[in-house]
């Protein structure tokens, strides 16, 4: 008895550095707002941890299900989450068992991050998110990370969007040519 796998919608795939800079640009801003409610104090902030949990569940889960599949980054990168069968902003319950598990990834980044300068072994935090999202170099066809796979979803490319990577590109090459 062999398993067959249905070819998923053909959809066009982003690159690695696209989906690190969406992320990035989603983690800072939820990192940011936590971490103004943090203290000096060396170790783990609950506060802090709460606060990261409801803004990262408002901006991946609500903000990605009433915007088309776009996070705040994901919208400045021209990029959306969408079910691999169907091809479709994923129901509430599907971002939440995604945002789930890379938020947890994205906590863990958070603490790490916090108190990297105190405690120099809190880089080893990272490594859950890393090889949560390493999967994806694996994964020729879709790129999908383990999240992903786990909620059946899947990062490709919209036409809706800022654009905001092409606008830098753009912007640094005008700089290149006036400095030459």
């Amino acid at each position: 008895m062999t398993i067959e796998r249905v070819p998923p919608p053909n959809y066009p795939k982003v690159e690695f550095g696209r989906r690190i800079a969406a992320f990035s640009l989603d983690f800072l801003l939820i990192w940011v707002i936590s971490s103004l409610l943090g203290s000096n104090r060396l170790g783990i902030q609950v506060i802090q941890i709460l606060v990261f949990a409801i803004a990262w569940l408002l901006l991946r889960v609500v903000v990605v299900y009433n915007n088309q599949g776009q996070s705040l980054g994901r919208y400045a990168l021209d990029m959306k989450v969408l079910e691999v069968e169907r091809g479709r902003v994923p129901d509430l319950q599907t971002l939440l068992k995604r945002e789930a598990i890379v938020g947890l990834g994205a906590l863990l980044l958070s603490v790490a991050l916090n108190n990297i300068i105190r405690n120099p072994t809190a880089i080893l935090l990272i490594l859950p998110l890393a090889i949560d999202c390493g999967a994806a170099v694996s994964d020729t066809q879709l790129r999908q990370t383990w999240h992903d796979r786990y909620a059946r979803t899947m990062i490709a490319s919209s036409r809706r969007g800022y654009s905001l990577d092409l606008k830098v590109k753009r912007l640094v090459d005008s700089v290149r040519r006036n400095v030459r």
